[in-house]
C-alpha cells in the first residue's frame, strides 16, 4: 500500500479506470501533452494515446458541450476546468443540457460525465483561482457535487463519479493536492456518492466540514479534546449534493451541539443548508444554536490577505468553545 498525495491518487484513479473501461475519455486545457497545470493527468497520453487524452482549446463552454455529446453517445468523458473560477463560462451548456437531460428525455438519455475542477484558496493564487463555489453547483437539480478531503477518498470517489450515470462536478481542494500523504490501496477501492463519513465518534459536539477545511477542523478538535477533555464527533461531508443529512442529524441528535466549518462565504452556503436540515429534523435535541464558521461575504482576497480570510485552527477552536459554553 503506497503513500500518495492527492495529485498522485487522482492520477491513479484515472489510470486504473481508463485501463479498465475503454469508453473513459480525458479532455481539457493542457491535460495531454503537459499533463495538466497541476500534473494530475501526467502519463495518460503516453499510456492511452491521443484519441483518449485530448488537449482542447481555451473554451470552457466548448469543452462541456463536447463532453455532453460524448456522454450521450456512450462515452464517459472526464473533462477538466483548469480552475473552478473559469468554470462559469460553461454554465449555459451545463445547466441547460447536462443537468436536465435525464428529466427532458424521461430517462431515455443520461449524461455520464465528470467535470474535475481545482478550487479553494490557500495556495497564494491570483484572482479567479481561489473561490469556493460548491453551493453554486449544488443548487442545480440533476447534478451531483463531490469534494474529497484526502488522497484515499479522492481516488475512491473519483472512480464512483466516473461510473455514475449522471453529471458529477468533482471539486478538488488544491490546497490539499500536495499537503499530505495517505496510504492508498493498490487494489480498487470505491466509495459511494451521497454518503458522508464519520471520521471520529464523539458524544458532546458534532463538527461537520469537507475538502481542505477538514485539516484545520481535525487539528482544532484534537486541541479542544486535549485541553478540555471534550468528546467530539467529526463528519466529513464528501458529497455536497445529494447531501447525506441523515448522518449529520443522527450525530446531532446524540451530541446536542454542532459546528459547521466551510471555506466559502457565509451567506447562502452549504453550512446554511446543513443548519436548516438540523433545525428541521433535530431542533428539539439541540442544546445550543448551530454555529457556522465560514469565509466572509467578500470577494476572495489576494494572497496577502487570504490567511485572514480562511478558517483556521484558532477560529475553529473558538467556535467549538463558544458552542460548548452556550
Amino acid at each position: 500500500m503506497a503513500k500518495l498525495n492527492m495529485v498522485q491518487a487522482i492520477n491513479l484513479a484515472l489510470h486504473q479506470e481508463m485501463a479498465k473501461d475503454k469508453d473513459v475519455i480525458v479532455l481539457g486545457e493542457d491535460v495531454a501533452v503537459d499533463g495538466g497545470v497541476f500534473r494530475l493527468t501526467e502519463g495518460l497520453l503516453d499510456e492511452f494515446g491521443k484519441d483518449r487524452v485530448l488537449d482542447t482549446p481555451l473554451a470552457e463552454s466548448a469543452i462541456i458541450g463536447t463532453s455532453i455529446g460524448m456522454a450521450m453517445a456512450g462515452l464517459k468523458p472526464v473533462c477538466e476546468m483548469q480552475f473552478s473560477g473559469f468554470s462559469y463560462l460553461m454554465m449555459g451548456q451545463f445547466e441547460a443540457h447536462a443537468t436536465r437531460m435525464r428529466a427532458r428525455t424521461h430517462g431515455q438519455f443520461t449524461v455520464p460525465m465528470v467535470i474535475r475542477m481545482p478550487f479553494g484558496g490557500g495556495v497564494r493564487a491570483l484572482e479567479h483561482h481561489s473561490e469556493s463555489r460548491e453551493a453554486t453547483y449544488a443548487h442545480l437539480p440533476g447534478a451531483k457535487v463531490v469534494i474529497p478531503s484526502g488522497p484515499r477518498n479522492a481516488r475512491a470517489l473519483l472512480l464512483a463519479a466516473i461510473r455514475d450515470p449522471d453529471p458529477v462536478v468533482f471539486m478538488e481542494p488544491k490546497h490539499s493536492y500536495r499537503a499530505f500523504r495517505e496510504e492508498v490501496p493498490d487494489q480498487e477501492e470505491v466509495m459511494p456518492l451521497g454518503k458522508s463519513q464519520v471520521v471520529q465518534e464523539g458524544t458532546e459536539l458534532t463538527l461537520v466540514s469537507w475538502g481542505a477545511m477538514m485539516r484545520p477542523t481535525l487539528k482544532a478538535a484534537a486541541q479542544v479534546e486535549k485541553e478540555h477533555g471534550t468528546s467530539i464527533e467529526i463528519i466529513d461531508l464528501l458529497t455536497i449534493s445529494p447531501m447525506d443529512s441523515d448522518t449529520v442529524v443522527e450525530s446531532v441528535t446524540k451530541t446536542g451541539r454542532c459546528v459547521v466549518v466551510q471555506e466559502a462565504p457565509r451567506s447562502f452556503g452549504v453550512s446554511s443548508e446543513i443548519t436548516a436540515r438540523i433545525n428541521d429534523k433535530a431542533f428539539l435535541y439541540l442544546e445550543a444554536p448551530v454555529r457556522r464558521l465560514t469565509g466572509f461575504d467578500v470577494v476572495t482576497p489576494y494572497f496577502g490577505r487570504e490567511k485572514s480570510y480562511l478558517p483556521n485552527v484558532p477560529r475553529v477552536v473558538h467556535a467549538i468553545e463558544e458552542t460548548l459554553k452556550f
